[in-house]
């Protein structure tokens, strides 16, 4: 009873944070606004493409929505968040939005050029020139022009805040964020980061610009690699000034580091990721709540008290993970077989509104699952962060009507990628600190961490479905786990990345020489609970409270 009063003094004292504010703030919802602006952007991201034009609307984009959310972008329909395109009508009939569009850049200064005190200048010639202008876009409240619009933004009688054209001609990444950071840091955020990374070269796709200019939040692409010196070091000084609440939003350079290594990094200081650098119109989504009356609710079929009876058969429970808006949803066959779509909880933070689209159009066979604050790998967060981590997601969890937790895990350990078990001690750390979820599950390629304790399990993924691996060659493969696991029941937990259709994973489950039961994860849990026909196993590895760092690997 204690435990429970206090999670409910909890909770409501976390909602009355996401709804009053002296101000609006993004991040924090509110109430949807009666009217707002909708300005397209063109699909085409190259330096010496439409790069520059969307850049600047993006950026003004921030400085409208810094205080209340009155712009909504739309991205073309080959963006990577493309199940977040219905979004736009749903705020139109759900919410009672009225969209004025703003077809140019000229259309969208007149509008919004009131919200600006100047312009900045980037020089095409150096692309992360581009960052450094997000930054002192941010700092100076100004729109980001290369010199091609610089005649709009004096049109509009807005003054050159600052010009970096020829400014670091020759210079290194490393020499240009310094810069940066000797004339910006000191009034940059510490509780948001943002790493502009993704693909590279002669393109750049800042969906997340418009929350750097926002929060005022420093921008950059440092390297998470170890082999760059200089970079690393960099990068590790502005995590170590970063709030132990901050969020590093975006994500890393693809030709700088890898993933895990980025992820290793942020997550030894104890901090969330939450990508993508696409990530599209997060000033704009975070501002607004669930619609008057709303609750989101999911499809679950059974509780944590709730008691199940696995038969001697095959069982098996397919995930979606990548997160919503890049995946599968809106494909017809959806609700044919029971799917487990991937939602953080950081849904109700970021995108309330496309969660509530998401329920609303949910079938009986569609299941949210979830958990983590924010995307880190567990086994690099310092041991005093964690408990703190797992509060947040135990107050946000409710509120989304999720009732397990998925883990992923791929701390740099110089190590191919496809490593991804735990050791005890952070098993341990769920079990302590999330004892009301129904039950966890682990990785991303196969893994081999399992546990039960107090009815919850704990288990990892068998089978990777890869999006290029052909039919014939999946349904050979779940095949022959079958048949190396004979003893029934056979909890086969399977990762669908986002990429796959429904259809073709309908296809694979009908090729199967022995028919499974595919179930949804919360009644997969719970039957893995009933009979344990796995083996409790862990990952040696480090003392308990020891940080990972690459460069001690």
């Amino acid at each position: 009873m204690k435990s429970t009063f206090r999670f409910g003094v909890l909770l409501i004292a976390f909602a009355a944070l996401f709804t009053m504010s002296a101000r609006a703030v993004p991040g924090v919802t509110g109430p949807a606004p009666k009217t707002a602006y909708l300005i397209p952007v063109k699909d085409n991201w190259q330096i010496q493409g439409a790069l520059p034009e969307n850049a600047f609307l993006i950026a003004l984009q921030g400085l409208a929505n810094t205080d209340a959310p009155r712009v909504y972008v739309e991205y073309p329909e080959a963006w990577h968040f493309h199940d977040f395109n219905p979004l736009k009508d749903f705020y139109a009939t759900r919410y009672g939005i009225k969209f004025t569009r703003l077809d140019t850049p000229d259309a969208a200064l007149t509008a919004l050029g009131h919200f600006a005190k100047g312009y900045v200048v980037w020089d095409k010639k150096v692309r992360p020139s581009l960052n450094v202008a997000f930054t002192a876009a941010g700092v100076l409240r100004a729109v980001v022009v290369d010199e091609s619009l610089i005649p709009l933004a004096e049109k509009h009688g807005l003054k050159l805040l600052a010009d970096f054209r020829g400014k670091f001609t020759g210079q290194s990444d490393v020499q240009i964020y310094q810069w940066a950071y000797d004339q910006y840091w000191a009034k940059c955020s510490r509780d948001y980061l943002i790493w502009m990374g993704g693909v590279a070269g002669d393109t750049m796709e800042p969906g997340v610009a418009d929350l750097a200019i926002a929060f005022g939040a420093f921008v950059t692409d440092l390297s998470a690699n170890p082999k760059d010196v200089e970079e690393y070091a960099f990068h590790k000084r502005l995590l170590a000034q970063m709030k132990p609440t901050a969020w590093i939003m975006g994500w890393h350079s693809y030709p700088k580091d890898t993933e895990g290594q980025w992820v290793t990094l942020t997550s030894g200081y104890g901090l969330k990721v939450i990508g993508l650098n696409t990530f599209p119109n997060g000033t704009f989504m975070s501002q607004i709540g669930f619609s008057p009356g709303f609750k989101l609710t999911n499809s679950n079929h059974v509780t944590r008290e709730s008691t199940l009876t696995a038969e001697k058969k095959l069982y098996i429970c397919l995930v979606q993970s990548d997160s919503m808006g890049i995946g599968a949803w809106t494909q017809p066959e959806r609700g044919q077989i029971p799917y487990n779509w991937e939602v953080g909880v950081d849904g109700a933070k970021w995108y309330p509104a496309a969660m509530e689209m998401f329920t609303k159009d949910k079938t009986p066979n569609d299941y949210f699952i979830g958990g983590q604050s924010g995307y880190m790998y567990p086994a690099a967060i310092p041991s005093d962060r964690f408990p703190g981590l797992m509060k947040e997601m135990n107050v946000l969890m409710p509120l989304m009507d999720q009732h397990t937790v998925t883990i992923m895990d791929h701390t740099d350990r110089g190590i191919p990628i496809g490593y991804f078990d735990l050791p005890k001690r952070v098993v341990d750390e769920y079990y302590a600190n999330v004892p009301d979820t129904i039950g966890f599950i682990n990785g991303y390629a196969a893994a081999h961490t399992y546990d039960l304790r107090n009815g919850q399990a704990f288990m990892s993924y068998d089978y990777y479905l890869d999006e290029h691996r052909p039919e014939a060659s999946a349904v050979a493969d779940l095949d022959e786990l079958a048949r190396v696991n004979p003893k029934r029941p056979y909890y086969l937990l399977l990762h669908v990345r986002e990429s796959n259709s429904i259809k073709r994973v309908i296809s694979i489950m009908n090729g199967l020489a022995e028919k499974p039961e595919i179930v949804p994860l919360d009644t997969f849990l719970k039957l893995a609970a009933s009979n344990k026909t796995f083996q409790t196993r862990y990952k040696d590895e480090k003392p308990a409270g020891q940080a990972w760092d690459a460069t001690t690997q």
